[in-house]
């Protein structure tokens, strides 16, 4: 009995204990150079003609280079080359009359792709799958260059309407023969069991030589250069193209949507959707350098994305330090964040004592409420219609909104522009003033009296018809339908509540929802736009009158139907302008416009907000770049040390249990004996 507490009493003089004894953790070298993140949502294509979500983005953008990028710490947002020796150079050319722009791409000659079987040409022919399970049971892998027919091969891909790229029906009207093309190697591709893409050629797209491409575009369009930053023009090489039509590699679904191949930083090293999915440094990667200290990128050498369906236990393994970054959810708000009386947010001395820091932006993006404007009680451009948006617009307290339901994560837009965007201003000269006033330096929502007057004048004196003596019962479509949506559905209730006005919710599944609107079968409705890129253009056009869904057969992106003569006017004078102060001046008298109209309730800009461990570092915000994981670094040593002392398990309390167990035993043991011994006597 004195050796066994002897040992439990050494066990509790143990002070230090080493990284090995944390238990619970979920990786065997927490100390090394690899970035741990996790995702909710599985991606369904990493092909980047098809794909154009942010869950599938976040990874094909690290492994596929279009020609141009953005650049990681300038702001405004700034396009660089990426693949090129340069930006473009664009010539203007007048052909019978009408104007065409010229951009040439101008590749480097020192950038190849990831080791892949597709550049093996016995692989491109295979006779036998049976041991073929991923494409990493193909063990002879070679490289080449990039070069241009690689670009001109992924437009090609775009073409084909069996893809559905999301963006051909837009890039069609101004790459001079695509629409011609599409049309023609869609019929071929029905026919085709092996599509060779070389075969055929566009009138607007032409390979000079290996490293020059050229492409045509209708007319003057400067944003072109933005959609060159996208991943739909991501190189395509044409090897990899028929490696994946073989149907022994589709049948075991190896394809560009599962086994993506590119020139950039990382290449997939492992695809398991259900579990994990696995980046790993690309061995091939050309040179970069990071933009301030010219060191060579990449800087991590592996990335591992863990599936976390849940938001709690992502946040809980996040804080024990296995996971480097965190978003913020609502139910994890008050914990990470506090909000000063001036309402500035800031991080709580909780995240403060583990070093833990935040990165905030606002977001390019939009949230609004919509009116359709072809409803014949909301809708409309007479002056009791417009008064009628307008009141409703100043009844919808968006500070309110903010405040409850997004944790105070926004500000209130007053315009289709967000900030970071051209065109946005800020302080008293771009305050709407249809729902606001400027008092003592400060943007105040104008009172309910004041709305209530404007709805009199539209004919509702309380919210009651002048012509029929009814209550105005108005109509919001919406796909809400949890408990969280229900308490938003009670506010929306609320907003028009204060001018006497019902409002009925009317819920739906999405996809339902989404041909409401674009039947124009809804009365009012909310939606949300994330920028393309970083062009004011690419927020007017949501409504400009050519853009209407009813109009296009629901191709259109103007889904509340606005259609103003004089604003449809100036969209087309400042789309293709190079932005500049008449660009401005024009862009200020569109806002106008729409301030009065109203066609929208505006919304909110919303704000993005990250934690991110203090071993994780170069952490810059920019919303418009997505290949950003080469210029992160991580401290693999300080991060094992982090997590060795936030995790150290506290074996006193099992040892005080054994203590207790063992004693309980030694006194049965010990009653035991005396028992056998008194039956002996």
């Amino acid at each position: 009995m004195k050796n066994i507490y002897k040992i439990l009493i050494l066990l509790l003089s143990i002070k230090n204990i080493s990284y090995a004894t944390v238990w619970n953790s979920p990786y065997s070298n927490i100390g090394n150079n690899t970035l741990y993140s996790s995702f909710s949502l599985t991606p369904k294509h990493l092909d980047p003609v098809i794909s154009y979500s942010s869950n599938e983005w976040r990874i094909i953008s690290q492994i596929y280079e279009p020609p141009l990028q953005y650049n990681y710490i300038k702001k405004p947002y700034e396009l660089e080359p990426l693949t090129l020796k340069a930006m473009p150079t664009i010539k203007y050319l007048d052909i019978n009359g009408t104007i065409y722009s010229k951009y040439i791409l101008k590749l480097r000659d020192d950038i190849k792709y990831q080791n892949h079987p597709a550049f093996v040409k016995e692989n491109r022919s295979l006779k036998n799958f049976k041991n073929i399970e991923t494409i990493n049971d193909l063990k002879k892998i070679a490289t080449r260059n990039l070069k241009a027919i690689d670009y001109e091969y992924a437009i090609k891909r775009m073409a084909v309407r069996e893809y559905n790229s999301p963006i051909l029906d837009t890039i069609k009207e101004y790459i001079v023969g695509l629409d011609e093309f599409s049309k023609k190697i869609s019929k071929i591709a029905k026919d085709k069991k092996i599509l060779d893409l070389r075969d055929y050629h566009i009138k607007g797209v032409e390979v000079i030589d290996d490293y020059t491409l050229s492409i045509l575009i209708k007319g003057k369009y400067p944003q072109f250069l933005y959609w060159l930053s996208m991943n739909f023009f991501a190189p395509i090489p044409w090897e990899a193209d028929l490696f994946y039509q073989q149907d022994g590699l589709k049948k075991k679904n190896i394809t560009l949507n599962t086994y993506p191949i590119g020139t950039g930083a990382y290449y997939l090293a492992k695809n398991s959707p259900n579990r994990e999915m696995i980046l790993k440094a690309n061995p091939n990667f050309h040179s970069e350098f990071y933009p301030l200290t010219k060191e060579r990128l990449p800087f991590i050498k592996e990335i591992v994305y863990s599936l976390e369906k849940e938001s709690i236990p992502l946040w809980n393994k996040f804080l024990q330090g296995y996971y480097d970054a965190s978003n913020i959810s609502s139910e994890t708000f008050d914990q990470a964040v506090t909000i000063s009386s001036n309402g500035s947010m800031g991080l709580s001395s909780a995240m403060k004592k583990r070093g833990i820091k935040m990165s905030s932006s606002i977001a390019p993006s939009i949230f609004y409420m919509a009116f359709n404007m072809r409803d014949p009680i909301v809708g409309g451009y007479s002056e009791s219609a417009k008064k009628l948006r307008q009141a409703i617009s100043i009844a919808q307290n968006e500070e309110e909104y903010i405040s409850i339901f997004m944790n105070g994560r926004g500000i209130p837009a007053q315009s289709p522009i967000p900030p970071s965007i051209f065109g946005y201003i800020n302080g008293k000269d771009g305050t709407n003033f249809v729902v606001y006033d400027w008092i003592n330096g400060k943007r105040v929502r104008k009172s309910i009296e004041y709305a209530k007057k404007l709805l009199a004048q539209a004919g509702y004196p309380n919210g009651v018809s002048k012509k029929s003596g009814k209550r105005l019962v108005l109509y919001y479509d919406t796909t809400s339908s949890g408990a969280d949506d229900r308490a938003l559905m009670d506010w929306r209730r609320k907003q028009f509540a204060k001018l006497g006005i019902e409002l009925i919710i009317r819920s739906t599944d999405y996809n339902r929802f989404q041909e409401k609107v674009r039947n124009g079968k809804v009365q009012i409705f909310s939606w949300g736009w994330n920028a393309d890129y970083p062009d004011p253009e690419n927020f007017l056009f949501l409504l400009y009158g050519k853009n209407s869904v009813v109009d296009t057969n629901g191709a259109g992106i103007n889904s509340s139907n606005y259609k103003n003569p004089k604003y449809d006017k100036l969209f087309e004078e400042i789309k293709t302008m190079q932005n500049s102060p008449l660009r401005l001046k024009k862009i200020r008298e569109m806002i106008e416009i729409l301030q009065n109209d109203a066609p929208w309730v505006w919304g909110v800009h919303p704000k993005s907000l990250t934690l991110y461990h203090s071993w994780f570092s170069n952490i810059v915000s920019n919303a418009m770049a997505n290949n950003t994981l080469k210029y992160k670094k991580i401290d693999g040593k300080l991060r094992s040390r982090k997590i060795e002392k936030w995790n150290r398990p506290n074996i006193i309390p099992l040892i005080i249990f054994i203590m207790f167990l063992t004693s309980i035993g030694y006194f049965l043991y010990r009653a035991y004996k005396n028992r056998q011994s008194y039956k002996v006597i």
